[in-house]
């Protein structure tokens, strides 16, 4: 059987983010056919599995967190090179040692998800040196998976290279229906609310969606992030949750959970403004949800233009003024029946399986 290795995420089970989740349905579809590894930080995570779906579980006891993530992705991937055929590298932090694994590259599959480059969040030199990794990545590695037609056109534009495209999964959300339990911990869902789940950084566009619900006085905005992760997220906390219109919860890591606050809004509001396929959305698209998103080349690829779109906090303001005017259920199931065709892990592993098997030497 092939050896496939994943590298580049902190680990599994799931408990963080859009990579992980790759990691863990690749493995729930793809062990059975091939000897999976997947290389977890011992520092990170919490507890420490042997095995999890089918897949081997490599540890290095090394954080996978800000700028030591280049030195563990790095570590990952030299140990990863020696004992398989392929890897699966997720992210960007390995790219600076590509030029001194000489062959070892033609076994590289490369997804470095979105242009972490462009996100404010990162100091000047920081975003340098993601760029530099990047454009080592594309240069050096055998094959580059783009997971959102505007990361392909980025990628051949820039770098003239071509990549191909495969998609994320939303599947793994489900509907979930309000519980008696639910209601007392989150007296909001008996009524219509605005929603949102997101990392709290700016290139999501967290405070001018808080701004426009405070000039919205007739719906309510719920919005889960990771709060206390940064000062700018203590800052937006402090500021805006005593706002009668605005609950901010801290981040949910349990799916049933979260999926409950998702499945029963009226109106989901997406800000990312980098990246390509970003999770949450295409998790709200499968959910059936109406979706506000922020206008980004990113955004209109995933939804396929199909949800409503707002540059600016006036734009979203009007959107949200005009709701009740707006066939939320026509746009909620246009995106669903995208999710269907799209976004359905099965599929999308499949893609994965058709990639590793291809364009290489035996």
């Amino acid at each position: 059987m092939l050896r496939v290795a994943i590298v580049g995420i902190r680990g599994v089970p799931n408990n963080y983010g859009g990579f992980e989740t790759l990691a863990e349905y690749l493995a729930e579809y793809l062990s059975t056919e091939m000897q999976l590894s997947i290389y977890c930080s011992s520092i990170d995570m919490p507890y420490k599995l042997a095995t999890y779906k089918g897949a081997v579980l490599q540890y290095v006891s090394v954080s996978s967190h800000g700028f030591w993530g280049i030195l563990y992705d790095s570590i990952c991937l030299c140990k990863a090179i020696r004992h398989n055929d392929r890897i699966i590298l997720l992210g960007f932090g390995a790219g600076f040692i590509l030029p001194f694994i000489g062959k070892a590259n033609r076994k590289l599959i490369v997804n470095f998800g979105g242009l972490d480059w462009q996100r404010v969040k990162w100091s000047y030199i920081a975003r340098r040196i993601i760029k530099l990794s990047e454009s080592l990545l594309i240069r050096y590695a055998a094959s580059i998976i783009a997971d959102n037609e505007g990361i392909q056109e980025y990628i051949l534009n820039t770098y003239g290279r071509h990549s191909t495209l495969i998609a994320y999964g939303g599947d793994q959300s489900q509907l979930q229906a309000i519980t008696e339990a639910a209601t007392k911990k989150y007296p909001f869902l008996i009524k219509p609310y605005c929603f949102s789940v997101s990392r709290i950084q700016p290139d999501n566009n967290i405070e001018m969606i808080l701004r426009c619900f405070i000039q919205v006085n007739t719906l309510q905005l719920v919005l889960v992030g990771n709060w206390n992760n940064s000062e700018y997220g203590k800052r937006l906390k402090e500021q805006y949750s005593s706002c009668e219109k605005i609950i901010l919860i801290d981040a949910i890591y349990d799916r049933d959970e979260l999926d409950m606050l998702r499945s029963n809004c009226t109106i989901y509001i997406h800000g990312h403004s980098a990246g390509g396929t970003n999770p949450s959305l295409v998790e709200a698209m499968y959910l059936g949800l109406p979706v506000f998103a922020y206008n980004s080349i990113y955004n209109q690829f995933t939804t396929e233009g199909k949800a409503l779109f707002f540059q600016n906090e006036s734009e979203l303001v009007t959107l949200l003024q005009k709701s009740n005017l707006i066939d939320l259920y026509t746009v909620a199931n246009n995106l669903k029946q995208i999710a269907l065709k799209k976004y359905i892990w099965r599929i999308i592993t499949q893609q994965y399986k058709i990639e590793i098997y291809s364009g290489f030497e035996n």
